[in-house]
């Protein structure tokens, strides 16, 4: 028997293979649908009126830990973040701050309207992949690798800024993306045949193993969860779940991924970042 092949990932900067990714994504909500639709969920969505944060289902002590920045941990990287915004890098011997000024300003609301559309690209780009396009392009620096610390540590500086505005999502561009997304949020996957929408749509506020069960918005990422004793994207979670599924993974970076944190982006819009959250 031969191995299987692993995945292929697509570098955020490839831009070829990210405007082919975009041509197959563009489509793929249909073919998706086609070849999975016996294996999804029909599930409908939760009513915006009805949307919570997992912040209401925490316990006194862990909201009063993201309530105060001088005890909630994601706020040590938010400071590395802006150590790491003044700091010059890369062969143009630039800093973010020499283009974008006091991230105060600048970088207000721009973490809730990530993953936004590229048209460089053809295809939406979250948070971490700006932040290495940037480092790519204009500083001249190597890419941050993907769930490294000062990439975290970048992404949870400028994601402080938007602390207290609503997620957008209102992009047409990216409606072929936030199909795709859906597509894989209700389709069952892995050993134990779920899909993300039956816990996070269908199931909310009930126990799973004696843990309340969350709608899984993405209010607060990159945040600090108690469980890893440190800071992680959203797509960290995502190969969480993936793996509690008992499913194979999708590559850190990965369209699928990035399709993914789309749709849940869009599935909370109008909801208030929370940037750094905390988590149990």
């Amino acid at each position: 028997m031969s191995a299987a092949r692993p995945r292929r990932s697509l570098s955020l900067l490839d831009g070829r293979a990210w405007r082919n990714a975009a041509a197959t994504c563009a489509g793929a909500a249909a073919v998706i649908m086609a070849v999975f639709g016996a294996a999804s969920v029909l599930t409908a969505d939760i009513p915006p009126a009805e949307r919570r944060s997992t912040y209401e289902q925490m316990s006194p002590e862990t909201k009063a830990m993201q309530n105060d920045d001088t005890a909630n941990p994601g706020m040590l990287w938010v400071l590395d973040g802006e150590a790491l915004w003044r700091a010059k890098a890369g062969q143009a011997a630039r800093a973010c701050a020499d283009c974008h000024g006091e991230a105060a300003q600048s970088m207000q609301g721009v973490a809730a309207r990530h993953p936004a559309y590229d048209g460089k690209r053809g295809a939406p780009v979250n948070l971490e992949g700006r932040i290495n396009i940037c480092r790519v392009e204009q500083q001249q620096a190597p890419a941050l690798a993907l769930e490294s610390k000062d990439l975290l540590a970048l992404a949870a500086y400028i994601a402080r800024q938007s602390r207290g505005l609503p997620i957008e999502s209102h992009d047409e561009r990216l409606r072929p993306f936030v199909d795709a997304g859906r597509a894989i949020f209700e389709r069952r996957q892995g050993q134990l045949n779920l899909a993300c929408a039956q816990c996070h749509n269908d199931n909310w506020g009930k126990k799973l193993a004696g843990i309340t069960m969350p709608q899984g918005h993405p209010t607060g990422y990159p945040l600090y969860r108690l469980e890893w004793q440190t800071l992680g994207s959203l797509q960290r979670r995502l190969r969480n779940c993936m793996i509690g599924m008992r499913a194979e993974s999708y590559a850190y970076g990965s369209p699928e991924f990035i399709a993914l944190e789309t749709f849940l982006m869009w599935r909370a819009r109008g909801m208030a970042m929370e940037s750094p959250a905390v988590r149990p």
